[in-house]
């Protein structure tokens, strides 16, 4: 079990992690939350506060884990054992997280996950592939936009101090992670690729039923 941040503190606030992709997902988060409506949103992984403080000033009450204590989080821990009791979160975000854990801990995490919420839960993971993106905007026409993402379903992945592993490449379809929350005891609600975000997948998920690791 990877216990040790891989970053130091400064990464997320340097300007090459605040791309613009960045900032869409971390819109879709909030307006995830603000679709939702919870009373009480985990989010797992701090990074630079960014979600967590929008969030708390939209009035929502958020606690925030992660492993790095320097991060200031509300519980430092890991998402793989999670000092928490079950169902105490409505939502739980878990945003560029999954990835640095190896593969092997993804379903100990997924169960973490479904053990501390009571319904809600919204991933994004690193999907790598090739864009073709074109838009189309003709007078007195509505705009017509193409997108579509190729996976490197060729290309291994190798670990490069943060990422385990990443959606698209060999090894790691996206129906491999599905099939994990699934198992789990998830429902998938919605799954894709914003286009204006595509370097991430997310997974919008319903809690169901019980966890088959718990039976």
């Amino acid at each position: 079990m990877n216990m040790l941040p891989q970053v130091p503190p400064e990464h997320y606030r340097a300007l090459p992690y605040l791309g613009a992709d960045r900032w869409v997902s971390y819109g879709n988060q909030v307006r995830e939350v603000l679709r939702l409506q919870p009373e009480r949103v985990l989010e797992i992984g701090v990074g630079n506060g960014i979600v967590r403080d929008a969030l708390k000033n939209l009035g929502y009450q958020v606690t925030a884990l992660d492993i790095d204590a320097e991060l200031r989080p509300d519980i430092a821990a890991s998402v793989v054992r999670m000092p928490i009791s079950e169902n105490a979160f409505d939502v739980v975000l878990a945003a560029e997280v999954l990835e640095h854990l190896p593969f092997t801990e993804l379903d100990e995490a997924l169960g973490e996950i479904w053990r501390v919420t009571k319904r809600h839960v919204y991933i994004t993971l690193p999907h790598a592939g090739a864009v073709i993106d074109v838009s189309i905007k003709l007078p007195l026409l509505p705009r017509f936009r193409l997108f579509f993402k190729v996976p490197f379903f060729w290309k291994r992945h190798i670990f490069n101090g943060e990422h385990y592993w990443e959606l698209g490449k060999k090894g790691f379809p996206v129906s491999r992670v599905k099939t994990a929350i699934k198992r789990a005891g998830f429902v998938i609600s919605k799954a894709g690729i914003d286009p204006a975000d595509p370097a991430h997948y997310f997974f919008s998920l319903i809690k169901h039923g019980k966890n088959p690791g718990n039976r």
